[in-house]
């Protein structure tokens, strides 16, 4: 049976080469005559001649709380940031609401008293995670709430998952990620993002999810998350430490479940296993690093495509800064309108208050 829609969508990846040259031989102009920097010359020509256009509208505020009474605990290797309380997480999320921040990103640190191999603490309906989204969205209920679906800063090892014989096992955790995800949603939040890395999470929350009654919750997947050097300020900021006993290979190792830096493919494999499953959005994790992957992920699926800022992206540019190296504020925006420019619909990053009142003012 012809199915034009196919042979629709094809189309522009069969003649890519040929529009290229096409496009190339439009503006092939030579100097005297062509001066490209005639668009350059003022600020009011740059604007109206800018590709990539960075608005607040792209924000998600990454941000961690903690269930103690202290307002805020400042995280040495972030600079800027702190644990936040609840109370003070839904004085954020008004914050978001005033600087038309769409989202938040909920991250918690948990008390390590109630840490354990099981990650029970992920299922408490009355722990730290769904309180703090119960507060927030009580407080600015048009922000939109995403919620971590991940057993490590639950867990006393630090991994993601369940440990069986000292490996990960996947579908046990896939499992717990089910339940998680459901205790998550009832207390109000919007999008579930599973970080684990799990095979076969995002089929089964979905249909956990659709099973609850939660068709309408959004699931954004941590498709292309990268065992990466980057993270390390956020296991400070999380508690999540050093690893445990954890994957065969390597005690202190991800690598496991979180994918190779070399690779490319194994991205878009990945991207498009959980598009099948059932994903509404997609992550590439770590940013910067990446912008290659944010770049083909978006143009072969064409779905919702978001970066994430990661804190070690983040502790660069703060201790850059501080040392007088970077200007601080160009270097926020010009480092997220990158991610645009590579093909993000948005970005999750600590910076988001900050780049919020920069593109406002």
């Amino acid at each position: 049976m012809f199915q034009a829609d196919r042979v629709t969508e094809a189309l522009p990846r069969m003649y890519a080469p040929q529009l290229r040259t096409v496009r190339m031989k439009s503006y092939s102009g030579r100097y005297p005559a062509a001066r490209p920097r005639r668009l350059r010359q003022n600020n009011w020509v740059r604007r109206l001649t800018r590709e990539t256009q960075l608005s607040v509208d792209d924000l998600i505020w990454a941000l961690v709380v903690h269930e103690g009474a202290e307002d805020e605990i400042p995280v040495s290797a972030m600079p800027g940031t702190a644990r936040l309380s609840v109370r003070a997480a839904a004085s954020a999320a008004k914050r978001a609401q005033e600087l038309g921040i769409p989202a938040i990103a909920v991250f918690p640190f948990i008390d390590p008293a109630k840490k354990d191999a099981s990650g029970r603490e992920a299922l408490n309906a009355n722990g730290l995670v769904c309180n703090a989204v119960r507060a927030m969205k009580d407080a600015a209920p048009e922000v939109g709430l995403m919620v971590d679906v991940a057993l490590d800063p639950f867990t006393d090892h630090g991994h993601d998952g369940l440990l069986k014989d000292g490996r990960i096992a996947n579908d046990e955790t896939v499992k717990v990620l089910v339940e998680q995800a459901i205790v998550q949603t009832r207390a109000g939040a919007d999008i579930v993002a599973p970080s684990d890395m799990m095979d076969g999470r995002i089929g089964a929350i979905r249909a956990g999810l659709d099973g609850a009654g939660f068709q309408d919750t959004l699931i954004m997947s941590y498709a292309a998350k990268y065992a990466s050097a980057f993270y390390g300020p956020y296991r400070e900021a999380i508690g999540s430490g050093k690893l445990g006993s954890g994957a065969a290979a390597n005690p202190g190792d991800k690598r496991t479940y979180q994918m190779d830096s070399a690779n490319t493919d194994e991205a878009l494999r990945e991207v498009a296993m959980d598009i099948a499953e059932g994903a509404d959005m997609v992550m590439v994790k770590p940013g910067m690093p990446y912008l290659d992957i944010v770049a083909r992920v978006k143009a072969e699926f064409g779905v919702p495509t978001y970066a994430f800022q990661v804190s070690g992206e983040y502790a660069m540019i703060k201790a850059a800064t501080q040392n007088g190296w970077l200007d601080e504020n160009r270097a926020i925006l010009e480092s997220l309108s990158a991610f645009k420019r590579a093909g993000a619909d948005g970005i999750i990053t600590y910076f988001a208050p900050k780049a919020a009142e920069l593109l406002g003012a």
